[in-house]
């Protein structure tokens, strides 16, 4: 089979190895690492009113290079989100309506043959983007939900024996609806693990609400903002964070906490090794956000319910108890004393 066309990163040899080294200093990185930040988050802050913290979480699992579930009620701006990080890059942006008819070839692409050459031709799926927006993932059958599993962990694409390299940066941003279940397919343990984070955006305080009320009123601020990066300097920037220290105390304080989780009655199933990875590589994302170039376990503690949440599965006990899986991680932290060395 031959692939015809041209699809952004399916040329292997364009790319560079994630943390091949730059010559750049610590210094200069951390500049450009505090820079784009600044930029994301003053362009995306003028879409979404009084959520700060959340879209400098969004910020921080982009420079991480992890991906986004956005779970909340409708109409909270998920989707709002999701949309204003992908404006705000020069990148290739999909956005990818998730429903019951949706097929896995929709996503991943699909091969076909070519009358007059004679040949099977790959025309591309939604995937091959650097910045995928999944609108209601759970609305899709589980068959197709599990063709975003390859694409999110290895960053590739095989249909048909013949494997394509998605092109850098790349951050699937998923939503969903946790109230309504109806003509829903709740995602396998296998999905869910692959987000880095799990976030909330909560409704608006009233003063935010009466300003959203009058700058969407009349029209969407999603027209006016224009991209304040690029796709290469994300590359830079996720490679920067690459290079943040973590201490083999941190390292430590991560494995205490992940192995807690695995142990306490209060879940059936804890975090998996993939949860403390993704931990890590969080907390140097946002040691790196602060300007710093060391990870400290105020850093490890502030993403800690993002992280790890939405991978645990709670015991009976535990929703008996109307207990929330993020109240359990609180609860870890507290119980997990943080090394000495870490501190």
């Amino acid at each position: 089979m031959e692939f015809t066309g041209s699809v952004p990163g399916l040329n292997r040899g364009e790319q560079r190895e994630p943390g091949q080294p730059r010559d750049r200093g610590p210094a200069a990185d951390l500049d450009l690492v505090r820079d784009v930040a600044d930029r994301l988050v003053g362009a995306m802050t003028t879409v979404i009113e009084g959520k700060a913290e959340v879209v400098r979480t969004t910020v921080t699992v982009l420079f991480a290079g992890g991906h986004l579930l956005i779970e909340d009620v409708p109409g909270v701006g998920k989707t709002m989100l999701a949309k204003a990080l992908a404006r705000s890059i020069d990148a290739s942006v999909r956005r990818i309506q998730f429903t019951p008819d949706l097929l896995p070839s929709d996503v991943t692409g699909v091969s076909i043959f070519n009358q007059d050459a004679r040949r099977f031709e790959f025309r591309p799926g939604a995937i091959f983007a650097n910045v995928v927006v999944g609108d209601e993932i759970n609305r899709a059958s589980p068959k197709t939900q599990s063709a975003l599993l390859e694409s999110m962990e290895e960053r590739q694409v095989t249909v048909d024996g013949t494997t394509y390299e998605l092109q850098a940066p790349f951050i699937v941003m998923a939503t969903q609806n946790p109230i309504e279940m109806e003509g829903t397919y709740p995602l396998p343990e296998a999905q869910r693990d692959r987000f880095m984070a799990r976030i909330s955006m909560g409704y608006p305080s009233p003063a935010a609400e009466l300003e959203l009320l009058e700058v969407h009123g009349s029209r969407s601020p999603l027209d006016s903002l224009r991209p304040v990066t690029d796709a290469a300097t994300i590359n830079s920037v996720v490679e920067a964070v690459m290079r943040v220290h973590a201490s083999p105390a941190i390292r430590q304080y991560i494995v205490d906490l992940v192995n807690r989780s695995r142990s306490t009655s209060a879940l059936r199933l804890g975090a998996s090794p993939r949860a403390g990875l993704h931990l890590l590589r969080s907390a140097r994302a946002h040691a790196a956000l602060e300007g710093r170039d060391h990870v400290i376990p105020d850093d490890v503690q502030l993403l800690a319910p993002a992280v790890l949440a939405h991978r645990l599965m709670p015991s009976s006990e535990t929703q008996l108890a109307r207990r929330t899986t993020t109240e359990v991680v609180g609860d870890l932290l507290r119980q997990v004393p943080v090394p000495p060395q870490a501190r």
